[in-house]
């Protein structure tokens, strides 16, 4: 459900699927050919929530900002797991946040990297670009490699397709 909130209304740009089971709510911008998966909630009542074009935002994760002080900014070619919570961070270009990941206030996660699955990252992180981090709380693991990068865009690239099928089903 795409709906508005205190009489702003998400801005959904070209080519983007959200799922009818999805809440999209306020102030939320979804960048060209991105999605939004069953049951996934971006909430921007009470801050804007920016996604990039070519991202997606899988079953069960929730976007939502800090009131008055931290906005959801999720860059180009991002994977934003099922289950995960991404809460008032900044998430730069082609990142994978793992299944079940939570990044927490005020984060911002640099462009390449991987949050991984069930990682908890704490208020305040700063992650360098192209690392991996893991655990709770989240640590980093090691540096990340180009076959790494090329793994974070072939999931990315995956959710252009299945976003094609589910709009040509739609208009079957």
């Amino acid at each position: 459900m795409i709906r508005s909130y205190q009489g702003r209304w998400p801005v959904v740009g070209e080519g983007c699927y959200v799922d009818p089971s999805a809440q999209v709510i306020g102030d939320v911008d979804l960048g060209r050919n991105s999605s939004v998966w069953m049951n996934a909630v971006l909430r921007g009542d009470v801050h804007s929530i920016r996604i990039g074009s070519g991202s997606n935002v899988q079953d069960c994760a929730v976007l939502h900002g800090q009131r008055n002080l931290y906005a959801v900014i999720v860059g180009d070619m991002v994977t934003i797991g099922h289950n995960a919570t991404v809460h008032g961070c900044t998430v730069e270009d082609a990142v994978l946040i793992g299944i079940g990941a939570r990044v927490l206030n005020n984060c911002r996660i640099g462009e390449g990297s991987i949050i991984a699955a069930g990682a908890v990252v704490p208020e305040g992180t700063q992650v360098p670009p192209r690392t991996l981090w893991a655990g709770v709380p989240a640590r980093m693991r090691r540096t990340l490699h180009d076959e790494d990068r090329e793994m974070i865009l072939k999931y990315a690239r995956n959710y252009l397709d299945y976003t094609r099928t589910y709009l040509n089903e739609e208009r079957s």
